[in-house]
Protein backbone atom coordinates (compact mmCIF):
# COMPACT_ATOMS: atom_id res chain seq x y z
CA UNK A 1 0.00 0.00 0.00
CA UNK A 2 1.33 3.15 -0.75
CA UNK A 3 1.99 6.08 1.55
CA UNK A 4 -0.75 8.46 2.33
CA UNK A 5 -1.06 11.41 0.37
CA UNK A 6 -1.61 14.47 2.18
CA UNK A 7 -4.11 16.21 -0.34
CA UNK A 8 -4.49 19.01 1.38
CA UNK A 9 -0.75 20.19 1.01
CA UNK A 10 -1.00 18.85 -2.37
CA UNK A 11 -4.18 21.21 -3.18
CA UNK A 12 -2.96 24.18 -1.90
CA UNK A 13 0.84 23.70 -3.75
CA UNK A 14 -1.78 23.54 -6.76
CA UNK A 15 -3.49 26.84 -5.66
CA UNK A 16 0.11 28.80 -5.20
CA UNK A 17 1.36 27.94 -9.07
CA UNK A 18 -1.74 28.24 -11.29
CA UNK A 19 -1.30 28.78 -14.61
CA UNK A 20 -3.70 29.79 -17.65
CA UNK A 21 -5.34 27.77 -20.34
CA UNK A 22 -2.82 25.77 -22.60
CA UNK A 23 0.43 26.59 -20.41
CA UNK A 24 -0.24 24.14 -17.55
CA UNK A 25 3.25 22.50 -17.55
CA UNK A 26 4.29 22.90 -14.03
CA UNK A 27 1.23 22.33 -12.81
CA UNK A 28 1.18 18.78 -15.02
CA UNK A 29 4.33 18.19 -13.42
CA UNK A 30 3.05 18.74 -10.07
CA UNK A 31 0.41 16.33 -10.89
CA UNK A 32 2.80 13.43 -12.21
CA UNK A 33 5.30 13.78 -9.36
CA UNK A 34 1.92 12.44 -6.90
CA UNK A 35 0.90 9.84 -9.87
CA UNK A 36 4.12 8.58 -10.08
CA UNK A 37 4.41 7.65 -6.56
CA UNK A 38 0.95 5.91 -7.34
CA UNK A 39 2.25 3.35 -10.02
CA UNK A 40 -0.91 3.47 -12.66
CA UNK A 41 -1.09 0.75 -14.94
CA UNK A 42 -0.96 2.89 -17.95
CA UNK A 43 -0.36 6.19 -18.32
CA UNK A 44 -0.02 8.92 -21.12
CA UNK A 45 1.69 12.60 -20.71
CA UNK A 46 1.26 15.94 -22.59
CA UNK A 47 -2.24 14.83 -24.08
CA UNK A 48 -3.93 17.27 -25.80
CA UNK A 49 -0.91 19.77 -24.81
CA UNK A 50 -0.13 18.77 -21.18
CA UNK A 51 -2.70 16.81 -20.14
CA UNK A 52 -2.48 13.51 -18.40
CA UNK A 53 -4.40 9.82 -18.55
CA UNK A 54 -3.58 7.86 -16.01
CA UNK A 55 -5.22 4.35 -15.85
CA UNK A 56 -6.18 1.89 -13.30
CA UNK A 57 -6.99 -1.72 -13.50
CA UNK A 58 -5.76 -3.91 -16.53
CA UNK A 59 -8.96 -5.73 -18.25
CA UNK A 60 -9.48 -4.26 -21.39
CA UNK A 61 -12.74 -6.03 -21.90
CA UNK A 62 -14.41 -5.09 -18.77
CA UNK A 63 -16.68 -1.83 -18.51
CA UNK A 64 -14.17 1.49 -19.14
CA UNK A 65 -14.87 4.68 -16.84
CA UNK A 66 -13.17 7.90 -17.31
CA UNK A 67 -13.52 10.36 -14.56
CA UNK A 68 -12.24 13.93 -15.96
CA UNK A 69 -10.80 16.87 -13.77
CA UNK A 70 -9.35 20.29 -15.11
CA UNK A 71 -5.57 21.34 -14.81
CA UNK A 72 -6.31 25.33 -15.82
CA UNK A 73 -6.29 28.92 -13.70
CA UNK A 74 -7.91 32.16 -14.79
CA UNK A 75 -6.46 35.51 -15.45
CA UNK A 76 -7.47 37.32 -12.48
CA UNK A 77 -5.41 38.73 -9.81
CA UNK A 78 -5.94 36.96 -6.11
CA UNK A 79 -6.98 39.02 -3.55
CA UNK A 80 -6.13 36.56 -0.86
CA UNK A 81 -3.40 36.99 1.47
CA UNK A 82 -3.08 33.38 3.53
CA UNK A 83 -0.22 31.20 2.90
CA UNK A 84 -1.01 29.31 -0.43
CA UNK A 85 -1.87 32.49 -2.26
CA UNK A 86 -0.76 32.46 -5.75
CA UNK A 87 2.69 33.34 -6.69
CA UNK A 88 2.19 34.19 -10.27
CA UNK A 89 0.93 37.92 -10.77
CA UNK A 90 -2.59 38.18 -12.70
CA UNK A 91 -3.13 34.46 -12.34
CA UNK A 92 -5.15 32.65 -10.02
CA UNK A 93 -7.60 29.69 -9.36
CA UNK A 94 -10.99 30.96 -9.27
CA UNK A 95 -12.56 28.22 -10.54
CA UNK A 96 -11.41 25.45 -8.13
CA UNK A 97 -9.95 23.49 -10.72
CA UNK A 98 -7.09 23.13 -8.12
CA UNK A 99 -9.67 21.20 -5.86
CA UNK A 100 -10.91 19.36 -8.74
CA UNK A 101 -7.49 18.19 -9.46
CA UNK A 102 -6.66 17.29 -5.74
CA UNK A 103 -9.70 15.28 -5.39
CA UNK A 104 -8.97 13.17 -8.74
CA UNK A 105 -5.71 12.46 -7.50
CA UNK A 106 -7.70 11.14 -3.95
CA UNK A 107 -9.45 8.95 -6.21
CA UNK A 108 -6.13 7.87 -7.50
CA UNK A 109 -5.12 7.02 -4.27
CA UNK A 110 -8.01 4.90 -3.67
CA UNK A 111 -8.16 3.04 -7.10
CA UNK A 112 -4.10 2.43 -6.26
CA UNK A 113 -4.89 0.93 -3.33
CA UNK A 114 -7.41 -1.34 -3.84
CA UNK A 115 -7.19 -2.09 -8.04
CA UNK A 116 -10.08 -2.47 -10.11
CA UNK A 117 -10.34 -6.58 -10.93
CA UNK A 118 -13.25 -5.94 -13.69
CA UNK A 119 -12.83 -3.16 -16.58
CA UNK A 120 -10.57 0.01 -16.07
CA UNK A 121 -10.72 3.41 -14.70
CA UNK A 122 -9.10 6.37 -16.75
CA UNK A 123 -8.45 9.56 -14.71
CA UNK A 124 -8.17 12.36 -17.27
CA UNK A 125 -6.54 15.71 -15.99
CA UNK A 126 -7.56 18.07 -18.69
CA UNK A 127 -5.99 21.10 -20.18
CA UNK A 128 -7.60 24.55 -21.02
CA UNK A 129 -11.12 23.97 -19.69
CA UNK A 130 -11.58 27.80 -19.46
CA UNK A 131 -11.26 28.73 -22.59
CA UNK A 132 -13.16 25.94 -24.18
CA UNK A 133 -10.19 24.59 -26.13
CA UNK A 134 -8.87 21.58 -23.67
CA UNK A 135 -11.50 18.53 -24.23
CA UNK A 136 -11.30 19.10 -28.18
CA UNK A 137 -7.56 18.55 -28.01
CA UNK A 138 -7.57 15.87 -25.62
CA UNK A 139 -10.21 14.34 -28.13
CA UNK A 140 -8.16 15.22 -31.57
CA UNK A 141 -5.00 13.63 -29.57
CA UNK A 142 -4.25 10.16 -31.85
CA UNK A 143 -3.25 8.33 -28.87
CA UNK A 144 -7.38 8.49 -28.19
CA UNK A 145 -8.22 7.42 -31.39
CA UNK A 146 -8.86 3.64 -30.37
CA UNK A 147 -10.33 4.38 -26.69
CA UNK A 148 -13.80 4.10 -25.89
CA UNK A 149 -15.47 4.66 -22.44
CA UNK A 150 -18.88 3.45 -21.32
CA UNK A 151 -19.03 6.23 -18.84
CA UNK A 152 -17.66 9.75 -18.24
CA UNK A 153 -18.15 11.32 -14.83
CA UNK A 154 -17.25 14.95 -13.86
CA UNK A 155 -17.62 17.17 -11.23
CA UNK A 156 -18.18 21.21 -10.47
CA UNK A 157 -17.82 22.50 -6.89
CA UNK A 158 -20.87 24.98 -6.57
CA UNK A 159 -20.96 28.22 -4.26
CA UNK A 160 -23.85 29.02 -2.62
CA UNK A 161 -25.10 25.06 -1.79
CA UNK A 162 -24.37 23.47 1.13
CA UNK A 163 -20.69 22.03 1.49
CA UNK A 164 -20.70 18.08 0.32
CA UNK A 165 -24.41 18.25 -0.77
CA UNK A 166 -24.96 16.97 -4.60
CA UNK A 167 -26.38 18.63 -7.25
CA UNK A 168 -27.55 16.08 -9.97
CA UNK A 169 -29.97 16.36 -12.99
CA UNK A 170 -30.96 14.32 -16.34
CA UNK A 171 -30.50 16.17 -19.32
CA UNK A 172 -28.81 19.56 -19.66
CA UNK A 173 -26.62 20.64 -16.77
CA UNK A 174 -24.67 23.61 -18.56
CA UNK A 175 -25.37 26.00 -21.62
CA UNK A 176 -24.13 25.69 -24.84
CA UNK A 177 -22.12 28.67 -25.03
CA UNK A 178 -20.59 30.65 -27.57
CA UNK A 179 -18.03 34.27 -28.06
CA UNK A 180 -18.70 36.12 -31.29
CA UNK A 181 -16.48 38.86 -33.03
CA UNK A 182 -18.13 41.17 -35.15
CA UNK A 183 -15.55 43.32 -37.17
CA UNK A 184 -16.56 46.37 -38.75
CA UNK A 185 -14.67 47.65 -41.04
CA UNK A 186 -15.42 51.49 -42.62
CA UNK A 187 -13.26 54.26 -43.77
CA UNK A 188 -11.39 57.27 -41.54
CA UNK A 189 -11.82 60.62 -42.25
CA UNK A 190 -10.67 64.31 -40.36
CA UNK A 191 -13.00 64.36 -37.30
CA UNK A 192 -14.21 67.48 -38.79
CA UNK A 193 -15.40 65.74 -42.05
CA UNK A 194 -16.46 63.02 -40.62
CA UNK A 195 -18.74 62.88 -43.67
CA UNK A 196 -16.02 62.35 -45.94
CA UNK A 197 -15.63 58.49 -44.16
CA UNK A 198 -17.92 55.56 -43.04
CA UNK A 199 -17.76 55.78 -39.40
CA UNK A 200 -19.05 52.31 -37.72
CA UNK A 201 -20.03 54.06 -34.71
CA UNK A 202 -24.03 54.08 -35.66
CA UNK A 203 -23.89 50.56 -36.28
CA UNK A 204 -21.95 49.26 -32.92
CA UNK A 205 -24.73 51.19 -31.34
CA UNK A 206 -27.63 49.54 -33.59
CA UNK A 207 -26.09 45.88 -33.34
CA UNK A 208 -25.52 46.10 -29.41
CA UNK A 209 -29.28 47.10 -29.03
CA UNK A 210 -30.64 44.92 -31.25
CA UNK A 211 -28.43 41.81 -29.95
CA UNK A 212 -29.35 42.49 -26.60
CA UNK A 213 -33.13 42.97 -27.50
CA UNK A 214 -33.10 39.73 -28.15
CA UNK A 215 -32.25 38.43 -24.70
CA UNK A 216 -34.73 35.93 -22.88
CA UNK A 217 -32.95 35.55 -19.91
CA UNK A 218 -35.26 34.01 -17.63
CA UNK A 219 -33.70 30.51 -16.60
CA UNK A 220 -36.66 28.43 -15.42
CA UNK A 221 -38.70 29.59 -18.28
CA UNK A 222 -37.62 27.61 -22.09
CA UNK A 223 -36.11 29.51 -24.75
CA UNK A 224 -33.03 30.61 -22.89
CA UNK A 225 -30.84 33.36 -24.36
CA UNK A 226 -28.44 35.48 -22.83
CA UNK A 227 -26.49 38.01 -24.40
CA UNK A 228 -23.64 39.43 -23.08
CA UNK A 229 -21.23 42.54 -24.47
CA UNK A 230 -18.12 41.62 -22.82
CA UNK A 231 -16.04 43.98 -25.33
CA UNK A 232 -16.16 46.70 -27.28
CA UNK A 233 -13.59 48.47 -29.88
CA UNK A 234 -14.10 51.54 -31.50
CA UNK A 235 -11.35 53.45 -33.45
CA UNK A 236 -8.44 54.83 -31.88
CA UNK A 237 -7.00 57.49 -29.42
CA UNK A 238 -6.58 60.28 -32.03
CA UNK A 239 -9.37 63.26 -31.45
CA UNK A 240 -8.92 64.28 -35.18
CA UNK A 241 -9.26 61.35 -36.80
CA UNK A 242 -12.95 60.00 -37.33
CA UNK A 243 -13.43 56.30 -36.43
CA UNK A 244 -13.15 54.03 -39.50
CA UNK A 245 -12.79 50.35 -38.11
CA UNK A 246 -14.82 48.45 -34.88
CA UNK A 247 -15.05 45.07 -32.70
CA UNK A 248 -18.26 43.88 -31.11
CA UNK A 249 -17.52 40.75 -28.68
CA UNK A 250 -20.50 39.08 -27.65
CA UNK A 251 -21.23 36.07 -25.49
CA UNK A 252 -24.23 34.35 -26.17
CA UNK A 253 -25.64 30.94 -24.66
CA UNK A 254 -28.97 29.15 -24.63
CA UNK A 255 -29.97 25.70 -23.33
CA UNK A 256 -29.17 23.82 -26.15
CA UNK A 257 -26.93 23.84 -28.96
CA UNK A 258 -29.56 24.53 -31.54
CA UNK A 259 -31.52 27.10 -29.51
CA UNK A 260 -27.53 28.00 -29.56
CA UNK A 261 -26.96 27.73 -33.20
CA UNK A 262 -30.41 29.88 -34.05
CA UNK A 263 -29.37 32.69 -31.68
CA UNK A 264 -25.80 33.09 -33.51
CA UNK A 265 -27.83 33.56 -37.51
CA UNK A 266 -30.39 35.86 -35.56
CA UNK A 267 -27.17 38.02 -34.23
CA UNK A 268 -25.43 37.48 -37.68
CA UNK A 269 -28.40 38.11 -39.64
CA UNK A 270 -28.86 41.51 -37.74
CA UNK A 271 -25.08 42.30 -38.16
CA UNK A 272 -24.90 42.08 -41.50
CA UNK A 273 -28.18 44.44 -42.24
CA UNK A 274 -26.84 46.82 -40.54
CA UNK A 275 -22.81 46.91 -41.83
CA UNK A 276 -24.93 47.01 -45.39
CA UNK A 277 -27.20 50.42 -43.82
CA UNK A 278 -23.63 51.99 -43.00
CA UNK A 279 -21.89 51.19 -45.87
CA UNK A 280 -19.50 49.06 -43.38
CA UNK A 281 -18.03 45.60 -44.52
CA UNK A 282 -18.24 43.20 -41.63
CA UNK A 283 -16.51 39.56 -40.52
CA UNK A 284 -17.99 37.33 -38.05
CA UNK A 285 -16.10 34.78 -35.95
CA UNK A 286 -16.23 32.72 -33.15
CA UNK A 287 -14.38 31.71 -30.12
CA UNK A 288 -14.66 29.75 -26.49
CA UNK A 289 -16.97 27.80 -27.91
CA UNK A 290 -18.75 25.21 -25.27
CA UNK A 291 -21.03 22.91 -26.43
CA UNK A 292 -24.14 21.90 -23.75
CA UNK A 293 -23.18 19.13 -21.35
CA UNK A 294 -26.08 16.63 -21.92
CA UNK A 295 -26.37 13.98 -18.93
CA UNK A 296 -27.23 10.59 -19.69
CA UNK A 297 -30.32 9.46 -17.62
CA UNK A 298 -28.90 6.46 -16.56
CA UNK A 299 -25.57 7.35 -15.41
CA UNK A 300 -27.24 10.62 -13.55
CA UNK A 301 -28.87 8.06 -11.77
CA UNK A 302 -26.08 5.73 -10.89
CA UNK A 303 -24.24 9.28 -9.25
CA UNK A 304 -27.51 9.89 -7.75
CA UNK A 305 -27.75 6.44 -6.03
CA UNK A 306 -23.99 7.33 -5.11
CA UNK A 307 -24.68 10.34 -3.39
CA UNK A 308 -27.49 8.89 -0.86
CA UNK A 309 -25.63 5.77 -0.42
CA UNK A 310 -22.88 7.60 1.11
CA UNK A 311 -25.12 9.75 3.31
CA UNK A 312 -24.88 13.34 1.17
CA UNK A 313 -27.74 15.13 0.68
CA UNK A 314 -29.00 15.27 -3.16
CA UNK A 315 -30.05 18.42 -4.75
CA UNK A 316 -32.52 18.78 -7.38
CA UNK A 317 -32.21 21.58 -10.15
CA UNK A 318 -35.31 22.49 -12.42
CA UNK A 319 -33.13 24.07 -14.91
CA UNK A 320 -29.10 23.89 -15.71
CA UNK A 321 -26.64 26.12 -14.89
CA UNK A 322 -25.89 29.19 -17.51
CA UNK A 323 -22.22 28.49 -17.48
CA UNK A 324 -20.36 26.89 -20.51
CA UNK A 325 -18.19 23.50 -19.22
CA UNK A 326 -16.07 21.98 -22.07
CA UNK A 327 -17.33 18.48 -20.76
CA UNK A 328 -20.03 18.54 -23.29
CA UNK A 329 -17.68 17.57 -25.73
CA UNK A 330 -17.40 13.76 -23.94
CA UNK A 331 -21.54 13.80 -22.97
CA UNK A 332 -21.70 14.27 -26.82
CA UNK A 333 -19.78 11.26 -27.60
CA UNK A 334 -19.80 8.93 -24.17
CA UNK A 335 -22.81 8.41 -21.91
CA UNK A 336 -21.89 10.39 -18.98
CA UNK A 337 -22.87 12.70 -16.47
CA UNK A 338 -21.35 16.35 -14.53
CA UNK A 339 -22.92 16.99 -11.07
CA UNK A 340 -22.23 19.63 -8.71
CA UNK A 341 -20.79 19.71 -5.40
CA UNK A 342 -21.89 22.48 -2.72
CA UNK A 343 -18.62 24.33 -1.51
CA UNK A 344 -20.50 26.33 1.09
CA UNK A 345 -24.06 28.69 1.17
CA UNK A 346 -21.68 31.47 1.94
CA UNK A 347 -18.42 30.68 -0.58
CA UNK A 348 -17.35 33.68 -2.58
CA UNK A 349 -18.72 33.09 -6.44
CA UNK A 350 -16.71 31.39 -9.19
CA UNK A 351 -14.31 33.75 -10.51
CA UNK A 352 -14.50 36.27 -7.89
CA UNK A 353 -11.20 37.55 -6.86
CA UNK A 354 -11.74 35.97 -3.06
CA UNK A 355 -12.16 32.71 -4.37
CA UNK A 356 -10.75 29.64 -2.35
CA UNK A 357 -11.78 25.98 -2.86
CA UNK A 358 -12.44 24.54 0.18
CA UNK A 359 -10.08 21.65 1.48
CA UNK A 360 -12.57 20.18 3.25
CA UNK A 361 -14.48 19.10 0.21
CA UNK A 362 -11.81 16.99 -0.97
CA UNK A 363 -13.18 13.96 0.55
CA UNK A 364 -16.25 14.16 -0.32
CA UNK A 365 -15.58 14.51 -3.96
CA UNK A 366 -13.33 11.23 -3.41
CA UNK A 367 -16.16 9.46 -1.95
CA UNK A 368 -18.42 10.11 -4.35
CA UNK A 369 -16.33 9.14 -7.25
CA UNK A 370 -15.20 6.33 -5.80
CA UNK A 371 -18.27 5.01 -5.14
CA UNK A 372 -20.05 5.38 -8.17
CA UNK A 373 -17.23 4.47 -10.02
CA UNK A 374 -16.56 0.38 -8.41
CA UNK A 375 -20.37 0.43 -8.89
CA UNK A 376 -20.83 1.17 -12.47
CA UNK A 377 -18.11 -1.57 -12.94
CA UNK A 378 -19.57 -4.29 -10.59
CA UNK A 379 -22.67 -3.64 -13.07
Amino acid sequence: MSTAIDLKAFRRDLHAHPEISGNEKETAKRVLAVLNTLKPDALLTELGGTGILATFGTDEIGPQVMVRCELDALPIHEVNTFGHKSVNTGVSHKCGHDGHATILTGLAEKLSNERPTKGRVHLLYQPAEENGAGAEAVLKDPRMKDKHFDLALALHNLPGYKLGSAVVRKGAFTASVNSMVIALAGRTSHAAEPEHGDNPALAVAEILTGALAMQHNVPTEDGLRVVTVVHVNLGTKDYGISAGSAEVHLTVRCWTDAELKKLEQDIEDLSRQVAKKHKLGVDISYCFTFKANQNDDAAADLVKAAVTSTGHELIGRDHPFKWGEDFGLFTAKYKGCMFGLGSGEDMPALHNPDYDFPDELTPHGVKLFETAVRSFLKG
